[in-house]
C-alpha cells in the first residue's frame, strides 16, 4: 500500500503544486504539470517560458491537455488520493450498504439498492467518482474561460500604463504639431490658437483621468479574477463530496465575474478647424502620376503594425491578422526641394497608408515600419475601432477618424510633413524638424475587405 501511494506521488503528481494533476500538459521535454500550476508559473517568472523541473525552454506554448495522463489521475484518485483524507464513508440505515452514488435533483448520496428503487425515466444518480470528475472538467472549463479574461485583462492593462507613460510627452508633441500649423496664418488666428490649446489641455486632464480610472478598475478586475481563478484550483483539490457540496456556488461566481470586463480607453483629441489652411495648402498642390501600380494581400508594413498591436499572447490566445487586398503605388515623381501638396479620397478604405518615402524603401520588397526615409500616416482597422499611425518612427496619433479626403504637405526645405482633414481643414498629425537626405516620392496604399 505504500508502495502504490509512493507511485501515485511520483506519477500523477504535480510538481508545482504536489497535488493530483488537474488538467495536465506534458512539456516537449517530457515532464508534466497542471495547467493551472503552470499558467501561473510562467506568468511570474522570465522569459522565455521554461520547464520547471529541468529548465529546458518550451517552445510550444498552446499546449493541449494530456488525455492519458488524466484518465490515469481520474483512476489513481479513485484508489484514494495520496495527498487528500478519504471521506468517511456514509452507510445506508435502510440497506445497509456504503452509499456511494450521487442524486443529481436531491443533492444528496444513496446507497446502490435506493437508486435502483427510485430510478423512473431519466437517469438521475451517478457515482460519486464520476460526478465529481464531471464536475471537476466543468471547473476547469470554467478556468480556461477565466484565464482567457486574465490574459486579456492584462494586456488592456499593460496598454493602458504604457499609454499614461507616454501621455504627457505625446500631449507636448501634439501641441507643437499645432503650433506650427497656427503659426503660418498667425495674424489671422492668434485668439483662437490660444483657445484651442487651452482646449486641448482640458482633453488632455479629462483623458488622463479616464486613464488612471481605467487603469484602477482593470487593477481591481484583475486582482479578482486571480482570485476566483485560485478559489477555483483549490475547489477541484478538494475531496470529491465537499467539491460537489461547493460546486454550484463557486461555478455561479466563475461564470459571473467574467461579465462587465473592463474596457480600455480609447483615447481621442478634438482636432478643431484652422481657418485658411486648406487654402494656403492649396497654393501648393500637384498633380500625383501614380507609377507601379499593383494590387496584393501582402504588405508588410501592415502585417508588422498589427503584430505590434496584438503584443505578446499568454497560453491558449490566438492572433490571426485579418487579410484585405491592397492596391499599391508610388508617385512617379520625386521632389528633392520646395513645397507640395496633394490630397487622396480614403473614403471606403479599411485600412490605408499615405506620405513620402525615400526611393530606396520604393524599391525594398520588405517594406518594414523601421525603416529610414519613410514620413507615412497609417489607418489600422483593430476591433472594429479606426487608428492612426504614424512612421517612421512607429507613434500612435490619438485623434478621430478621418473620413473623405486626406492631404498630404512636404514642405522639403523646411522639413515638415504635415498630414490635415480636408473636410474639417484640421491638422491630423506632422512629423516635425525632418531631415531629408535623398529624393521623397508619394506613396499610397488603400486596403478593402
Amino acid at each position: 500500500c505504500c508502495v502504490v501511494a509512493q507511485l501515485c506521488s511520483t506519477l500523477f503528481t504535480c510538481s508545482l503544486c504536489v497535488k493530483y494533476f488537474i488538467d495536465p500538459v506534458t512539456l516537449g521535454c517530457g515532464h508534466s504539470f497542471c495547467m493551472p500550476c503552470l499558467c501561473f508559473y510562467w506568468e511570474e517568472g522570465q522569459q522565455p517560458p521554461r520547464c520547471p523541473v529541468c529548465r529546458k525552454i518550451a517552445h510550444q506554448l498552446n499546449l493541449k491537455t494530456n488525455t492519458n495522463l488524466r484518465k490515469l489521475v481520474f483512476l489513481a484518485r479513485q484508489k484514494g488520493p495520496c495527498d487528500l483524507p478519504n471521506p468517511a464513508e456514509e452507510i445506508c440505515e435502510i440497506h445497509k450498504y456504503t452509499k456511494n452514488f450521487f442524486c443529481k435533483v436531491t443533492k444528496d448520496v444513496r446507497c446502490l439498492l435506493c437508486c435502483m428503487s427510485e430510478q423512473q425515466g431519466t437517469p438521475r444518480h451517478g457515482s460519486l467518482q464520476w460526478t465529481a470528475e464531471e464536475y471537476r472538467q466543468k471547473l476547469l472549463n470554467i478556468m480556461r474561460s477565466v484565464w482567457k479574461k486574465i490574459q486579456e485583462n492584462k494586456q488592456n492593462l499593460n496598454r493602458e500604463t504604457n499609454k499614461i507613460r507616454t501621455w504627457d510627452s505625446y500631449v507636448s508633441t501634439w501641441k507643437k504639431m499645432k503650433q506650427t500649423e497656427y503659426w503660418k496664418v498667425f495674424h489671422l488666428v492668434y485668439h483662437e490658437e490660444k483657445h484651442h490649446l487651452e482646449k486641448t489641455e482640458e482633453e488632455s486632464r479629462e483623458i488622463f483621468q479616464q486613464f488612471k480610472e481605467s487603469q484602477y478598475n482593470m487593477d481591481l478586475k484583475q486582482k479578482l479574477l486571480r482570485q476566483i481563478y485560485e478559489e477555483l484550483k483549490e475547489l477541484c483539490h478538494k475531496p470529491d463530496m465537499e467539491l460537489i457540496q461547493h460546486y454550484e456556488n463557486m461555478s455561479k461566481r466563475g461564470e459571473s465575474v467574467q461579465l462587465h470586463m473592463p474596457r480600455p480607453v480609447v483615447p481621442q483629441l478634438s482636432a478643431w478647424p484652422i481657418p485658411g489652411l486648406v487654402d494656403w495648402l492649396n497654393q501648393f498642390q500637384v498633380y500625383i502620376a501614380l507609377d507601379n501600380e499593383r494590387v496584393t494581400r501582402h504588405v508588410p508594413v501592415f502585417e508588422d503594425l498589427r503584430c505590434v498591436q496584438a503584443g505578446p499572447d499568454g497560453p491558449g490566445v490566438d492572433y490571426t491578422p485579418p487579410r484585405s487586398k491592397y492596391f499599391l503605388a508610388w508617385g512617379a515623381e520625386s521632389f528633392t526641394s520646395g513645397q507640395h501638396y496633394w490630397e487622396v479620397d480614403v473614403a471606403g478604405c479599411c485600412n490605408w497608408a499615405i506620405g513620402f518615402c525615400n526611393d530606396s524603401w520604393t524599391r525594398d520588397s520588405d517594406m518594414v515600419l523601421d525603416s529610414e526615409g519613410i514620413f507615412l500616416l497609417l489607418c489600422i482597422r483593430e476591433n472594429n475601432q479606426c487608428r492612426f499611425f504614424t512612421a517612421s518612427p512607429l507613434s500612435p496619433q490619438y485623434v478621430r477618424k478621418t473620413l473623405g479626403h486626406v492631404g498630404v504637405f512636404l514642405d522639403y526645405d523646411g522639413g515638415v510633413v504635415s498630414f490635415v482633414n480636408v473636410a474639417r481643414s484640421s491638422l491630423i498629425c506632422s512629423f516635425l524638424s525632418c531631415s531629408f537626405s535623398s529624393p521623397l516620392k508619394p506613396f499610397l496604399c488603400s486596403g478593402y475587405p
